[in-house]
């Protein structure tokens, strides 16, 4: 009889509380989305962040419990505050290739403008809007409180009717908890549709080999977004080739021969308008390898290289979760962590507050820093070369997932991080 009342108590205690979830985001939002398209521009010396349209589209597929919490730090955060009471009412985190970009010598010397879009649900009532970026210390380098007032004439309402086709990949058990993929087309023309699809599928398969995601792939819905471009493939400023595509994507960001992104998010986001999406995956219709991620705002990758299916797993890991790349290179060293600061990804350590990362997971004879040697092979440590720099900065495994190709699984660090993310999320 104990059991059981314990069992009925830890039910009535769960029910409780998602009842209060759901009250607290019925109290304060309508079921649709409130898109935010803000400029970023600047310089390594100063940076700025400014309003270009405010958009509403149909039903909200972020998160509707736990609101004001992040379970990432990232780079940049928005919060969201009742305007009555000035009680924050809902929080996020992101990253942006414009904060990346200053980490390069180009910020120096030259000032750029990049797009950036970021949702939120959408207020019943007048919200005050902050957004803040923050440099590769963790310090606050520019911020913009703006007010939204939901019955403004001027909110563009998108997504409602003539929405771009799509097909449902994954459904997932609840509907009412679960994480939305949205892969979308991108230099595929209207005869290569079906390739796409397929391409869609495969990248989704291979997802969902990996753990977490395999165990947990009940909670995701994904569907494949049938963007159609005038022409077929990418852009290679390198080779002169632009082409003229959905996304109007590119290799040579930042002048990196495989790093390929887009910069045209009010474009991404304009073709995922009235979706069921919350993360996105942009498949590109090319053999070339290349591709990033983007914490928060989109993972691209190149669809028909032979590597693509791993790429789109560890880029998975950047957009998705906020991982870090555990590589450094003798030839191409970039200085975005400082080493006297803890950088904020989980599987990323300067050992300046280790203590917060996964020192829990280490057993009590292994040595900090640890050895990269064949008997650490398969040992959760702390070994030296991450995040594009070979010394100062430490990953939790000799290889992972987020470190080379080659590597077949996510390190035990990484694997934790995103089960509590899919955790943070459904339950």
């Amino acid at each position: 009889m104990r059991k059981i009342s314990l069992i009925y108590l830890l039910l009535t205690v769960l029910c409780t509380v998602s009842k209060t979830y759901a009250q607290e985001f019925h109290h304060h939002f309508r079921d649709s989305t409130l898109r935010i398209d803000y400029t970023f521009s600047g310089n390594v010396e100063l940076q700025n962040i400014s309003i270009d349209q405010l958009n509403v589209s149909p039903r909200w597929y972020g998160k509707k419990k736990r609101l004001t919490e992040l379970p990432v730090e990232g780079n940049g955060q928005i919060t969201v505050r009742d305007h009555h009471t000035g009680k924050v009412i809902y929080k996020n985190s992101f990253s942006s290739l414009f904060q990346e970009w200053l980490s390069y010598d180009e910020a120096k010397t030259n000032s750029k403008s990049f797009e950036n879009v970021l949702l939120i649900p959408m207020p019943k009532d007048t919200v005050e809007v902050t957004l803040d970026l923050r440099n590769n210390r963790r310090q606050v380098v520019a911020t913009l409180t703006h007010r939204i007032i939901p019955s403004d004439i001027l909110i563009k309402h998108i997504g409602f009717k003539d929405t771009t086709p799509y097909e449902v990949l994954s459904t997932p058990k609840d509907t009412n908890n679960c994480i939305r993929i949205a892969y979308i087309a991108e230099g595929y023309q209207k005869s290569e549709m079906s390739t796409f699809i397929e391409d869609a599928k495969k990248a989704m398969n291979i997802l969902f080999t990996y753990e977490p995601f395999k165990s947990y792939k009940d909670r995701f819905q994904v569907i494949a977004v049938k963007s159609l471009s005038r022409e077929s493939g990418t852009s290679e400023p390198g080779k002169g080739i632009w082409k003229n595509t959905a996304l109007h994507s590119h290799f040579d960001t930042f002048y990196s021969d495989r790093y390929l992104t887009t910069l045209h998010l009010k474009d991404l986001h304009d073709w995922l308008a009235g979706l069921p999406y919350e993360h996105i995956i942009v498949l590109v219709n090319t053999d070339k390898y290349g591709g990033g991620g983007i914490l928060n705002s989109y993972n691209l990758t190149a669809a028909h290289h032979k590597l693509t299916p791993l790429v789109v797993v560890h880029e998975f890991g950047h957009s998705f979760a906020g991982l870090g790349d555990e590589y450094g290179y003798e030839s191409e060293q970039i200085p975005m962590y400082p080493h006297d600061i803890e950088p904020w990804e989980p599987n990323l350590t300067t050992l300046v507050d280790f203590h917060n990362k996964w020192e829990d997971m280490l057993d009590q004879y292994t040595p900090v820093p640890t050895p990269i040697t064949d008997k650490n092979k398969s040992k959760v440590g702390v070994y030296e070369g991450a995040g594009y720099a070979l010394k100062g900065m430490y990953r939790p495994m000799m290889d992972c997932r987020m470190r080379t190709n080659e590597y077949p699984y996510f390190c035990p660090v990484c694997e934790r991080a995103l089960r509590r993310l899919i955790q943070f999320y459904t339950e």
